[in-house]
């Protein structure tokens, strides 16, 4: 007996390509083998950093980062813009070594420390030391395009002296991805958050609060 099939054409959406390539790979990682762990990796050095320290440097204490529930997990997050800009994705094989919030965190401490700030946690703040609140709106690796995507980080900073709120500005970062899964998003974040803690390092000096 013969069965006779039509056959068509079929044109799926490029953002259904793209999901669903990433979630095979993720699930083919997860069945497989081990989740990838990704960190920041080590400080780069900056550009811009002088060759020795200022006199008298500038110190703050660093508060840890605050934010949105879904960045206090491991879980690595991407959105494809183009296609819904307002469902966030992740990626099943691949996870934080912490948080985004500490990840973030640590990142900004390391970055001051490097332009020669006197970085101080909470417990070790003294009277008249300013601090320095972060609180994180967005941090995600987002695809403009199946072909072309972003890491990027929107946060809030706030200085504050004595109680007193002394300043207060947002920051946003944006750094392309070198290949669109999550070894680039990685890249891409990581460079995105260098980005935001030199503007917050360029800003600090421009207040230039008491408590040197």
């Amino acid at each position: 007996m013969r069965i006779t099939v039509n056959r068509h054409s079929y044109r799926f959406p490029a953002a259904a390509i793209v999901a669903a390539s990433l979630l095979l790979a993720g699930c083919a990682s997860s069945k497989g083998t081990p989740n990838t762990i990704y960190d920041f990796g080590s400080p780069s050095v900056r550009q811009s950093t002088p060759a020795a320290a200022p006199a008298a440097p500038l110190a703050i204490a660093v508060m840890d980062a605050t934010g949105p529930a879904a960045l206090d997990n491991e879980r690595m997050f991407y959105r494809l813009d183009y296609a819904d800009e307002k469902q966030a994705r992740t990626y099943a094989g691949s996870r934080w070594s912490g948080t985004p919030l500490d990840l973030v965190t640590a990142r900004i401490k390391a970055r001051l420390a490097q332009s020669h700030m006197k970085v101080l946690s909470a417990t070790d703040a003294a009277n008249g030391v300013p601090i320095l609140r972060i609180e994180i709106d967005d941090f995600v690796h987002a695809f403009s395009s199946a072909g072309e995507s972003r890491g990027q980080v929107m946060l809030r900073a706030s200085v504050f002296t004595d109680h007193r709120l002394v300043d207060q500005r947002s920051f946003m970062g944006r750094m392309p991805a070198s290949s669109q899964d999550a070894a680039g998003g990685v890249a891409a974040l990581a460079a995105s958050t260098d980005q935001v803690a030199d503007e917050i390092h360029a800003w600090l000096l421009s207040l230039n609060p008491p408590g040197k």
